[in-house]
């Protein structure tokens, strides 16, 4: 009897969705990623720009007295109404208010790594650097051995 109701109620914990602010995203998330990759399209003049967020942050603290380890809090950074890095961007939202934009979540990752390089993938596939329509106005990349949580995408050489 008892363990009736613990299944229930794991399903419909399962089935409860999750708040992503004002993104949207087609994947389904049971649970949240460690980060998502992005693209925010200004729908006046149909700019994008391409980037990451990570929803996991941690903090490190000093050690205790006495102690050597450092303490590490891990809690959500402000992914919900994250806008960008871009200045010029930010600048547009600001003067033309959100609801001119889309922010939607192109894919999610489940470690630094990963979310690095599928960042750079996307502007380099969308040559975001060489055109005027993106923000995007720089590439900071370091990226070590990516361990992919999901399958990696191919990439579409034309």
């Amino acid at each position: 009897m008892r363990s009736g109701r613990l299944k229930r109620a794991k399903t419909l914990v399962k089935n409860v969705m999750v708040d992503l602010g004002h993104w949207t995203c087609k994947e389904q998330w049971d649970e949240l990623p460690f980060g998502f990759v992005y693209l925010i399209t200004n729908r006046t003049n149909d700019m994008k720009y391409i980037g990451k967020k990570q929803i996991e942050r941690r903090t490190r603290r000093k050690p205790l007295k006495g102690k050597k380890r450092k303490r590490i809090f891990i809690g959500e950074s402000d992914w919900k109404t994250y806008t960008g890095s871009s200045d010029r961007l930010n600048a547009d939202i600001k003067k033309l208010g959100k609801k001119k934009f889309t922010f939607e979540v192109i894919r999610s990752g489940g470690n630094k790594s990963e979310l690095a390089y599928m960042e750079t993938l996307y502007q380099f596939q969308a040559e975001a650097l060489f055109s005027e329509e993106y923000y995007n106005g720089i590439m900071n990349i370091r990226i070590g051995k990516v361990n992919f949580t999901k399958r990696p995408p191919k990439l579409l050489l034309s």
